[in-house]
């Protein structure tokens, strides 16, 4: 492609120096963001070889750039990421998932169990991260329900009904030994390292007794729980060595402009799960890799060891995090589970291939929608809804799609003023002018569509809201026929476009309206039911915040509260407080 002569002044101004480049069209909207150990190089390569794909494609839209030195790679990365996550440009490929995953923490001092985040805190043992979070815990659940561990996060006066089942020492009224106590942890350590042999053992003898008694309902019992142990175990067969080294291990695969990444997470030797993550390549495939994996350790702990053989990984990964230890190996067992990860990637693509979602390819669905509403192609969609039942807890709601893609770290929540509720016109008014004129004063960047739930009305109330905050952004509503289902989309001069409700694009706009919908309701629900929950509360003396949180979390309905008896309470509450509530629920329900 011919190079404008600005285009060749800024690629002459470029230091050879590390830092972060920002690409940016015509209309100074940043389109992609990346960093460099040479500004000078890279940015340069982009125009002056030859590109295909979806890199050639960001390059036509290349107006102009800018560009930050910064001292070191690493500081280069840091600066990457949080430029990323305030601009979203369009061209950047992001790991979808960008959570957390959980360990299960285990107190030194007492064995109380608990589900963690982070491996920071030195008063605790950690087994993790679980890729499948729910693997995290059903395990914990078991290990609470084997061992008689501490399950009150907060100490209460009196015994809990687990000492009364067995499954407590009672650490609120008996003196517990350290040595009991290092008795418990050393149990469950052996048991997360993978030996149940001991508590197998004893679920066994238990069983049979239960069985020769004729308790043969507490014998079902403990079958039970020993297939639950057994599948446990079961699922951490997967040994990678006898030397329990955490680890990660590494590879990919790449066909017809997909990438998919495999990890695999051994800890203390065991396989705790797989993650695949697939999108489409942007550049060396190489460098889109480590790219990954190093947003993959933004939000998760560095192994021990990080097992690849990814040409040019070591390199530019210790760069950005040079306390990791990065091993290539050539040849023996850890090749072999490279191998395994680099099936699992294979496979991984695969099933993305055959799945319905590369069926409706989102980029040609959103060009689809471009043209047809006479827009550009809307990269990044924010759709809103409002929610209340009958004039109560109302609520507003926003979701942001990027490249057809849910960006859940965007989404946001509005508390709305009760004397609106059910004034939909003046509710969506404000949530939109609460959103873009904050958008506006922090100067970020704006979306390329705005999508509500609703019809005519609801579009008129969001372009007053622009208007209002002096913003110019496209607004599109999505109308509903007499029946109440959606069958296309209306402008503020009331021109429609109907949609074929059996086409891709149909599914793709209903699959953004059922997620904005979802979670305005379920916002609503949760302030509706802290409301009822707060009705109830109100005028009991010793009841703050914590512990109104404390029975929320115990009691998640009203229902539930209600059935609740004066000794579940006393459990939770100092007894002058449990019974004051019981009384107040009690006359409520009258």
């Amino acid at each position: 492609m011919a190079l404008s002569e600005k285009l060749k002044r800024l690629i002459a101004l470029l230091p050879d120096k590390p830092g972060v480049y920002e690409m940016k069209d015509v209309t100074d909207k940043i389109i992609y963001i990346g960093k460099a150990k040479n500004l000078k190089k890279r940015v340069s390569q982009y125009f002056l070889r030859p590109q295909t794909g979806k890199v050639l494609a960001m390059v036509s839209h290349v107006d102009h750039f800018d560009f930050i030195i910064v001292h070191t790679d690493q500081e280069a990365f840091i600066l990457e990421m949080n430029l990323i996550q305030t601009y979203y440009p369009r061209y950047n490929i992001m790991m979808m998932d960008d959570s957390h995953y959980p360990y299960i923490a285990l107190r030194r001092s007492d064995a109380f169990l608990k589900i963690a985040r982070r491996a920071n805190d030195k008063r605790y043992f950690y087994f993790g991260p679980f890729p499948n979070a729910s693997d995290a815990y059903k395990t914990i659940d078991l290990l609470n329900s084997l061992y008689p561990t501490r399950k009150c996060q907060t100490m209460p006066k009196k015994p809990c009904l687990y000492f009364h089942m067995g499954q407590c020492l009672a650490p609120c009224i008996n003196q517990i030994s350290e040595e009991e106590y290092a008795h418990l942890y050393d149990s469950i350590k052996k048991f997360l390292d993978g030996d149940t042999s001991e508590v197998l053992r004893n679920l066994k003898e238990k069983m049979l007794l239960a069985s020769s008694e004729e308790r043969f309902e507490d014998a079902q019992g403990y079958k039970e729980t020993i297939e639950a142990v057994e599948k446990t175990v079961e699922k951490q067969t997967v040994e990678l060595n006898s030397d329990r080294t955490n680890r990660d291990v590494y590879a990919y695969a790449e066909r017809e402009g997909y990438l998919a990444l495999s990890i695999l997470t051994y800890r203390r030797g065991l396989l705790l799960g797989k993650k695949i993550e697939v999108v489409p390549t942007f550049g060396p495939i190489e460098e889109q890799v480590c790219d990954l994996v190093e947003q993959y350790y933004q939000t998760n702990d560095l192994p021990s060891e990080i097992l690849c053989n990814i040409p040019g990984f070591q390199e530019e990964f210790l760069s950005v995090y040079p306390d990791a230890t990065v091993v290539m190996p050539k040849e023996g067992r850890l090749l072999e589970e490279i191998d395994l990860a680099a099936l699992n990637a294979r496979e991984g693509l695969d099933a993305h291939f055959m799945s319905a979602r590369l069926e409706d390819d989102n980029l040609a669905l959103l060009e689809q929608l471009g043209r047809l509403l006479h827009i550009d192609t809307p990269f990044r969609i924010e759709l809103f809804d409002n929610s209340h039942l009958q004039g109560s807890s109302p609520v507003g709601a926003m979701v942001c799609y990027i490249n057809g893609e849910p960006a859940k770290g965007m989404y946001r929540k509005f508390h709305l003023d009760e004397k609106d509720a059910g004034d939909d016109y003046h509710s969506m008014q404000e949530i939109t002018f609460r959103r873009y004129s904050r958008l506006k004063e922090e100067g970020l960047s704006y979306p390329d569509l705005i999508l509500v739930d609703g019809g005519l009305t609801q579009v008129r109330a969001c372009e007053e809201a622009l208007k209002k905050a002096d913003v110019k952004i496209p607004v599109y509503g999505l109308y509903k026929n007499d029946r109440h289902q959606t069958e296309g989309v209306v402008d503020q001069n009331e021109r429609t476009y109907p949609l074929d409700n059996k086409s891709p694009l149909f599914f793709f706009l209903m699959r953004m309206q059922d997620e904005v919908h979802r979670f305005a309701i379920t916002f609503h629900r949760h302030e509706r039911t802290k409301a009822m929950h707060n009705d109830i509360f109100s005028g009991v003396k010793g009841l703050g915040e914590r512990r109104k949180e404390t029975l929320r979390k115990h009691y998640p309905t009203i229902d539930a509260l209600k059935q609740a008896s004066i000794e579940e309470l006393k459990q939770l509450l100092p007894d002058d407080v449990a019974v004051s509530l019981f009384d107040q629920i009690k006359n409520l329900s009258k």
